[in-house]
């Protein structure tokens, strides 16, 4: 995935890698191929289950000094990802996965500051379907 300097990260904090790579996916090919967004799923030996070992590696991947947005599926992945939380560095977003995710993508891509795309991502909780 391309990056350029600047841009915000996300990294999306699942029970499931394969749910985390795929929403990833999603958020990308919506979002743009330079928005940094990685997946932080499963534990570490493949499990369902979260792994702050794959959290702290997912926020050093994407993380480049605008800041890093946290979006946890549920659970546990809450309590993981709030022990990452460094005000005005690493915020977590309280928001639906996918459409969270695609919305702080979006924001990320246009180079959206920290609190416009956690600001962006939460505005998914209003999204209605029908």
């Amino acid at each position: 995935m391309t990056t350029r300097d600047g841009l915000v990260g996300i990294v999306l904090v699942s029970h499931s890698d394969a749910l985390a790579r795929e929403a990833v996916a999603l958020a990308v090919g919506i979002a743009g191929p330079d928005v940094r967004v990685a997946p932080a799923g499963g534990t570490d030996d493949g499990g369902l289950g979260t792994s702050p070992d794959k959290v702290a590696a997912a926020i050093e991947e994407v993380g480049r000094g605008a800041g890093v947005v946290l979006i946890p599926d549920l659970g546990s992945s809450v309590l993981t990802a709030l022990l990452f939380e460094q005000p005005g560095q690493v915020v977590i977003a309280d928001v639906p996965f996918v459409e969270g995710a695609i919305a702080a993508a979006v924001a990320a891509g246009i180079g959206a500051s920290l609190e416009g795309v956690l600001d962006a991502a939460e505005d998914a909780r209003t999204y209605r379907k029908l």
